[in-house]
């Protein structure tokens, strides 16, 4: 798969390092340095700063999309409308609305689009996951989760925290990670409850935000991300009828990633305790890019996809509207 790097800062870089069945042939950024010093890593791949040229070239197999979130939608539209499969950055939009013509344009022409909400295919999940799925923990019942960190001197400053660009604060960035993984062990959420707050960082956005989500079952999750974590936090519990799946930690600042798995004995009492830690370096990058080749080479609809970022957006856009009235 010869792939298109739009955007070329942290995450592009990161993408570029974790290509696993693909080939970086392009590197795309307004500032001409970065897409140079990208391409340098990369074979000497060919650089442009004009991202509509870029989607439209005929050695482009695959685009991804890692810019800012204000451009995400239409650099991915555009790619998708000339024919080119797509793996957009998470929120994958501003709102909700924005991905509208790229579910379009996808459909029109075929390819596949998948939203990068990474956090499904750390070891942690990736196990978490086949456990749930063996159906011995019993029916969902509900989900906590905490994410945060403490930000960065000048983090008022930073495109985060324009809501123009970014289109809003904590809830958008982090927040929408736990609300993916929410949904993903217990589906929709048509019931939305929540409040954002700004308590430290002097910025027109939300450094907090609180959700109390509920399925249409009764299931509920309750999150918090949060910019004022002085020291950086991951924790998702998820219980059930039989027993407990926690992940805790995503490496690095975040501590050893580790799953815990707590099942419950017939007698109640202390459950049977497993731990599984993964202190090896994250794979997680690789695992969502090879999932997406298969994607393509299955012809199979992407997981997560964008039905899956609309879905996350809009309860952040409930939010933000309940708060504004």
């Amino acid at each position: 798969m010869r792939v298109a790097i739009i955007g070329c800062g942290l995450i592009g870089q990161k993408r570029a390092r974790n290509m696993a069945g693909g080939q970086v042939v392009l590197c795309c950024d307004r500032i001409p340095e970065r897409a140079k010093a990208l391409s340098a890593q990369c074979g000497d791949a060919a650089t442009v700063t004009e991202w509509k040229d870029a989607v439209r070239r005929s050695d482009v197999d695959a685009v991804i999309v890692a810019t800012s979130h204000d451009m995400l939608a239409p650099v991915a539209e555009l790619a998708a409308s000339a024919g080119k499969h797509v793996f957009v950055e998470k929120p994958g939009a501003r709102r909700a609305g924005e991905l509208d013509p790229l579910a379009a344009a996808a459909k029109r022409t075929g390819v596949a689009v998948r939203i990068g909400f990474n956090h499904r295919f750390h070891r942690g999940f990736r196990k978490a996951r086949e456990i749930f799925d063996l159906g011995t923990l019993g029916a969902p019942m509900y989900v906590r989760a905490r994410y945060g960190h403490g930000g960065r001197a000048g983090y008022e400053s930073e495109w985060r925290a324009a809501p123009e660009i970014s289109g809003g604060g904590e809830a958008i960035d982090q927040g929408v990670h736990l609300i993916d993984l929410a949904r993903w062990f217990l589906g929709d959420f048509p019931s939305v409850q929540g409040h954002i707050g700004t308590y430290f960082w002097n910025m027109p956005v939300e450094d907090n935000a609180f959700f109390l989500l509920k399925t249409a079952e009764g299931r509920v999750a309750f999150l918090h991300a949060s910019w004022t974590e002085w020291k950086n936090l991951f924790s998702f519990e998820l219980f059930c009828r039989m027993g407990k799946l926690e992940v805790a930690g995503l490496g690095g600042s975040y501590g050893v990633e580790r799953l815990i798995y707590h099942q419950m004995s017939a007698a109640m009492g202390p459950p049977e305790t497993t731990i599984y830690e993964y202190p090896m370096a994250d794979d997680s990058w690789q695992q969502e890019f090879a999932d997406f080749v298969e994607d393509v080479r299955l012809r199979r609809e992407p997981r997560p996809g964008v039905a899956d970022a609309q879905a996350a957006l809009r309860i952040i856009e409930h939010v933000y509207q309940e708060q504004r009235s």
